[in-house]
């Protein structure tokens, strides 16, 4: 099966505009092929407000997430590959979702032994980490 990340935010994203919120995405700066502003990313991070009135060109796709957005007055076209996105809220409650990078990682590795007969037994799973996330309000 396809990986379920770009549907939840696609439906996370609808569900927060329809209440009249705004979406926000936390991004992780440093996966290959994000393109954001650098001089806006703090300990690898970026808040990015989403909102329809924010953005031009919001595409939420399977693969990527790419809009058009303005930083200092100046205009940018942001790229995020969809497993750069590490949550999405709503900046009026925090409503919303953490995406956790190890798990699909885990689940995706485990599920791929389960086919492979030649493969040796899979590692117990890591314990979790903390998140890296902060509150941003």
């Amino acid at each position: 099966m396809t990986a379920n990340r770009p549907y939840l935010l696609r439906a996370f994203y609808e569900w927060i505009v329809d209440n009249n919120c705004t979406p926000y995405l936390v991004v992780d700066a440093t996966v290959s092929a994000v393109k954001v502003p650098m001089q806006f990313v703090q300990n690898g991070q970026i808040v990015l407000n989403t909102a329809p009135s924010a953005v031009g060109n919001l595409q939420l796709g399977n693969d990527a997430v790419t809009f058009s957005a303005r930083f200092g007055g100046q205009p940018f076209a942001l790229y995020i590959p969809v497993n750069a996105v590490l949550a999405i809220y709503a900046r009026e409650n925090g409503a919303g979702t953490v995406f956790t990078l190890e798990e699909e990682e885990d689940e995706a590795e485990i599920f791929s032994n389960e086919f492979d007969d030649d493969s040796p037994e899979p590692e117990p799973p890591k314990p979790k980490k903390a998140s890296h996330l902060k509150v941003v309000k």
